[in-house]
């Protein structure tokens, strides 16, 4: 009798033992499986020239999501309840989300911004309040980094609830200038010295045609409107050298630049002058 016992306890460890090992095999080896695929995955879009951040989100929830599915699979071969088991999970989620509202705002943009893109890393953006060069676009937050080299990082849920200006989405941008000269200016000539100053930039482009012209009569002078168009990694160096050449050109020619002032005429009535007398 105690040997028929002994030997029904080793029969169920040795089972207990089999389930267990093929549950650990199973697991192990669709985490492989997961790894796999999402390595091929990655390999695929990396080839296809597909954006980093956009890559390796894909791979990273292919391997995520394939090894949930096999710890699935390991504990519904030990005869684990997998249905009550995700409705536990399931209620965990709901009670962690709440908790975590904020944070899970932030991931879901995050992930918006990632497949949606309007913005890559490298690009010019202004979004949230500021400015700069994308450095790092990550699953809460992205890191930016200013002209005067500092770095910022801004809630991803900031970004994709605004307004955003990517200055680098296209190939060329547009220079918008202003250009003031006085009413007793020679407009000819003004506009002429202009075009110039354009044409004498070889990183100005031919197409679309620069734009000069005449733009509005303001208080204080006669305004010119100056839009050339370059390429949009030339853009401030050339707007700000083609500042400068129009002011030496402009002062060259005998051009003024009127700052804006007022006018002030007094004028003494007969009745003022007689009193005065």
């Amino acid at each position: 009798m105690d040997l028929s016992f002994s030997e029904s306890w080793f029969d169920i460890a040795l089972d207990g033992a089999i389930a267990m090992a093929m549950a650990v095999a199973i697991f192990y080896i669709g985490r492989w499986l997961a790894l796999l695929m999402a390595y091929v995955v990655g390999r695929s879009l990396k080839a296809r020239a597909t954006d980093a951040t956009l890559s390796a989100f894909v791979s990273a929830t292919i391997r995520v999501v394939l090894t949930f599915v096999a710890l699935l699979i390991a504990l519904d071969s030990l005869g684990v309840d997998t249905t009550a088991l995700l409705t536990i999970f399931a209620a965990a989620g709901l009670a962690l989300g709440l908790a975590l509202k904020d944070t899970l705002s932030n991931f879901a943009a995050g992930v918006m911004l990632i497949i949606a893109r309007p913005f890559t890393v490298g690009d010019f953006i202004e979004a949230a309040g500021v400015a700069g060069v994308v450095e790092k676009i990550g699953y809460f937050s992205s890191q930016m980094k200013t002209g005067d080299n500092r770095e910022i990082i801004v809630p991803n849920n900031q970004i994709y609830g605004g307004v955003i200006v990517n200055a680098s989405a296209k190939p060329t941008r547009r220079i918008d200038l202003i250009i003031g000269v006085g009413y007793g200016d020679d407009l000819p000539k003004a506009e002429h010295i202009l075009l110039q100053c354009i044409a004498a930039d070889q990183r100005i482009l031919a197409e679309p045609d620069a734009t000069v012209a005449v733009a509005e009569l303001a208080d204080s002078s006669v305004n010119f409107i100056v839009r050339p168009w370059v390429k949009a990694t030339d853009y401030w160096a050339v707007r700000w050298h083609l500042t400068k050449q129009i002011k030496l050109a402009f002062d060259e020619n005998d051009i003024s630049m009127p700052y804006p002032q007022q006018d002030i005429h007094l004028h003494q009535t007969p009745a003022t002058a007689s009193t005065t007398n």
